[in-house]
């Protein structure tokens, strides 16, 4: 029986990738491609048709010239925490796994880090704080997503209100490109003023321009104490007022978290928690911390903050005394996300806003959910702004074309524009958000993007279909 040149060429580039990575880090079988079929993303699921795993990124070069060479889609991946769909391999093809490129460089002396894309970011963080510094973007999966996955995305989570998001600490990166040459992007210096930056055009990028196989980030000295508290409010719009309020006054605090009512009882009933008095008259909680090297001033600090939230309809002040109570506090806000989607409410966006329409934004969602017939669930990032709004939806299931779905998000998204935000902070656009992305970009911008990604990937095959459709 003849085999078809399809068949033939496949068996030629799994060998050809055999050659390269060795026959352990290459995989095939039914098992494997399923387990790199998802991520977090509710309902989706796409099998490769191999996975690699390269360890240097000299392989992942030579890997990249054959896939180019013959457009061979491929999809980067890294720990399938995503919430966009942004590491799925619809396209089939060659997934990409980062796994095994997990080294990290502490310079002390310089304050910075090199770093590989698969080391996990709460293992990162534990490593330079044994030295005395800090890394401090710190999203909720930190204790299993990968830092490549981060740069991919941007991320920020709690600590990003003062210190900032992933973007902000990256100063170089070594990418493979879809070609498969290696390059630097930039220096490993605090100021470059040199060309254009295309460190940071990676940075958010979603794996769609390159393959980041080292990162180089700054790092900070760590804080020496952090201080606790947790405000509940009587009305949800008051808590989101009083976010505001908080900065307008001259404060920032290190983490500044919102948790509506309903969240927090069913986070609370997920990790068996009673550390959170609920009562039936409140509406949200704040989670508040500051952080710094003197007591004294952190004390005087959050006096003052509480002293200002009693003009906001708030209740009685909790203050975590300990470091078991804090701890206890921060599992709750980590797992809220995991506890509502068990719940139910399975769609997840992660809506900005400038933080004075965050009041706006919790009354229009609010008002949605009537409109459209769904139950809906808000925290956050309030301090940033970055609300995470989750949907139930009687008989939902979560697809990229589900009628019942679309009209509601894109009134979501059309009220985040009216008030001056975007429709994703921390997440990315991914395959869930694209259809989307007209309601914030004119078509000049999106070609622009599009010329972006031509440049670096001119055959198209690199996470292609992400963030928009090539044209």
């Amino acid at each position: 029986m003849e085999v078809s040149t399809e068949k033939r060429q496949f068996v030629e580039h799994l060998q050809a990738f055999r050659n390269i990575l060795g026959e352990s880090f290459v995989f095939t079988d039914e098992e494997s491609l399923n387990n790199y079929a998802h991520d977090e993303t509710e309902n989706l699921h796409f099998l490769p048709d191999i996975v690699l795993k390269p360890r240097t990124a000299e392989e992942l070069a030579a890997t990249m010239k054959i896939c180019n060479a013959h457009k061979i889609p491929v999809t980067p991946r890294g720990a399938g925490t995503g919430l966009s769909g942004g590491a799925l391999p619809h396209l089939g093809g060659v997934l990409v796994s980062f796994e095994r490129m997990n080294s990290i460089d502490i310079d002390e002396r310089n304050l910075q880090v090199t770093v590989e894309p698969g080391v996990i970011t709460e293992v990162l963080q534990n490593a330079v704080k044994e030295k005395g510094l800090f890394y401090p973007p710190d999203p909720s999966s930190r204790g299993s997503c990968f830092i490549g996955g981060n740069v991919a995305e941007n991320s920020g989570g709690p600590k990003a209100v003062k210190y900032g998001v992933v973007k902000d600490y990256v100063l170089n990166l070594q990418v493979v490109l879809p070609t498969g040459e290696i390059i630097w992007t930039g220096a490993n210096v605090l100021k470059n003023s040199t060309g254009y930056n295309l460190t940071q055009l990676m940075v958010g990028s979603e794996g769609t321009l390159g393959l980041v196989t080292k990162i180089v980030l700054k790092l900070l000295p760590h804080p020496t104490y952090e201080l606790l508290m947790l405000v509940p409010f009587n009305n949800l719009e008051k808590a989101g007022e009083a976010v505001s309020a908080i900065f307008r006054a001259g404060f920032t605090p290190s983490a500044l978290e919102l948790v509506e009512i309903n969240a927090l009882k069913i986070v609370s009933s997920f990790v068996d928690s009673t550390v959170v008095p609920v009562t039936d008259d409140m509406e949200a909680h704040l989670i508040i911390e500051v952080d710094g090297n003197n007591m004294d001033v952190l004390m005087q600090e959050m006096e003052a903050i509480a002293e200002l939230l009693t003009q906001f309809d708030c209740g009685e002040i909790f203050f975590a005394d300990d470091a078991q109570q804090k701890a206890e506090l921060w599992k709750l806000r980590r797992r809220v996300a995991e506890a509502v989607k068990l719940d139910g409410y399975t769609i997840e966006e992660d809506t900005v806003v400038p933080r004075a329409a965050l009041p706006a934004l919790i009354r229009g969602v609010k008002e949605l959910g009537k409109t459209h017939h769904f139950k809906v669930v808000c925290y956050g990032h309030a301090g940033d702004g970055n609300l995470h709004i989750r949907i139930k939806k009687e008989g939902n299931i979560y697809s990229l074309n589900n009628p019942n779905v679309i009209p509601a998000l894109r009134a979501l998204f059309e009220l985040v524009k009216k008030l001056g935000g975007t429709i994703s902070g921390e997440h990315g656009i991914g395959l869930i958000q694209k259809e989307y992305m007209g309601i914030m970009f004119e078509d000049m911008q999106l070609e622009l993007m599009r010329g972006i990604k031509r440049t670096f990937d001119p055959n198209n095959i690199l996470n292609s279909g992400k963030i928009f459709d090539q044209k």
